[in-house]
């Protein structure tokens, strides 16, 4: 079965699903995410170097929800000295702004991260890999020189998709 009968049969079992009014079944995770993006990972490529995927499709009919770069920093304005606290922070944030479109992380297609150093890449990526679960999300992650503010050390936006 090729991705666009997957897709199409998705949306029909939830069609059926939300007109006998029984719901999603719990193969459906309900992080809000209706596993309605299909991940894309040829076998004939190498595979992700860690939990992301190279690609992923979302269907027609699908809102689209583009957040902004987020930094580390909390509602209070304290910046906390490390990338994983900082990290912490922009998830929360993006999971702020994808609630007011009625979405969560569970929904994010996309992530792109930025780090100012090697010494982050894993304290950003425990974190990143702490919150996500298959189908993961394309992600990419870039070492940058800096950021506005040289308290700064990771910055996140990410890309979501969810019923329209």
């Amino acid at each position: 079965m090729g991705i666009k009968q997957k897709c199409l049969l998705c949306v029909q079992r939830m069609s059926i699903w939300a007109r006998q009014g029984t719901g999603l079944p719990l193969a459906f995770p309900l992080t809000q995410n209706f596993q309605m993006a299909i991940p894309l990972n040829p076998s004939h490529i190498h595979p992700p170097f860690a939990p992301y995927s190279h690609g992923v499709l979302v269907p027609a009919g699908q809102r689209l929800v583009f957040c902004s770069g987020q930094l580390g920093i909390a509602a209070d304005k304290i910046v906390p000295p490390d990338c994983a606290e900082q990290a912490r922070i922009c998830f929360d944030n993006i999971a702020a702004i994808l609630a007011e479109a009625g979405m969560g992380l569970g929904n994010i297609v996309r992530i792109n991260a930025y780090v100012t150093g090697r010494e982050h890449l894993a304290a950003y990526m425990a974190i990143r890999n702490a919150l996500f679960a298959e189908p993961y999300p394309a992600s990419t992650l870039m070492l940058v020189s800096g950021f506005a503010r040289p308290e700064f050390v990771v910055e996140i936006e990410a890309i979501a998709a969810g019923p329209a």
